[in-house]
């Protein structure tokens, strides 16, 4: 005698098969969307030290008087004694500037007390900038040389180095620092048991010049350290 299935039987098993089918590739989906989402985000860095290329040296002196006119002489002595001193260390004419002059009269100041010493204060600032870095710093070391003159220089801060060839240095650096993200992210999906795919996303850091040493402000270095962080984002497979 042949059994017959009941009615009800091959509808709940072609359900069962169905939901357990949809299960199995929903699954699987799930799984390739938490693979396709993975990602690592990793800093590349990039360092170099280099030497300024343009230097510039602010000279001020100044004198101080009852009469304009003897003031006004002693400025005009120091400053030919500025000029010599430059022309023996070398310097050209266009790499030496002549600043603003300024002349203060006390008496012309409002509120000004009566107790004001001198009346007349005539200030007068040479300026170096050459490419020449080196020589300006043979400079620094002989200004004694214009103190044994009269000459007096006023509020002296020292030279101040600039590096300004960035453009030169620019692509190498990224490109270093990219590589060095790569590392980054290739050894945390090692770690992580998962395949490097490609660039999600990336960001360029500004440049940054620093000093070499930390010590003092960075303009008074000759040496600096120039420095690019990159931020790249990376899909794991």
């Amino acid at each position: 005698m042949r059994l017959s299935s009941p009615p009800f039987l091959v509808p709940a098993v072609l359900v069962a098969l169905g939901v357990a089918i949809a299960g199995f590739l929903i699954g699987r989906g799930v799984e390739n969307a938490n693979v396709g989402d993975r990602s690592v985000t990793v800093r590349g860095l990039s360092e170099r030290i280099v030497k300024a290329d343009l230097a510039v040296l602010p000279l001020r002196f100044a004198s101080a008087g009852d009469d304009l006119a003897t003031v006004q002489a002693k400025v005009d002595q120091d400053l030919a004694a500025v000029r010599r001193f430059l022309a023996q260390q070398g310097y050209t004419p266009a790499e030496i500037d002549l600043g603003r002059l300024q002349v203060t009269d006390q008496y012309a100041r409002e509120y000004q007390s009566s107790n004001v010493g001198a009346r007349y204060q005539v200030a007068q600032t040479v300026i170096v900038r050459t490419t020449n870095v080196d020589r300006v710093q043979a400079t620094t070391r002989s200004l004694d040389a214009l103190l044994r003159q009269g000459v007096v220089l006023q509020d002296y801060n020292g030279p101040s180095y600039l590096f300004t060839k960035l453009n030169d240095v620019r692509a190498e650096m990224i490109g270093q620092a990219t590589a060095s993200a790569r590392t980054g992210a290739q050894q945390f999906a090692r770690d992580s048991g998962a395949n490097l795919g490609g660039i999600r996303s990336a960001t360029q850091g500004s440049f940054e010049i620093l000093g070499r040493d930390d010590i003092g402000d960075e303009s008074s270095q000759v040496f600096k350290k120039v420095r690019v962080v990159t931020t790249i984002n990376y899909r794991l497979r």
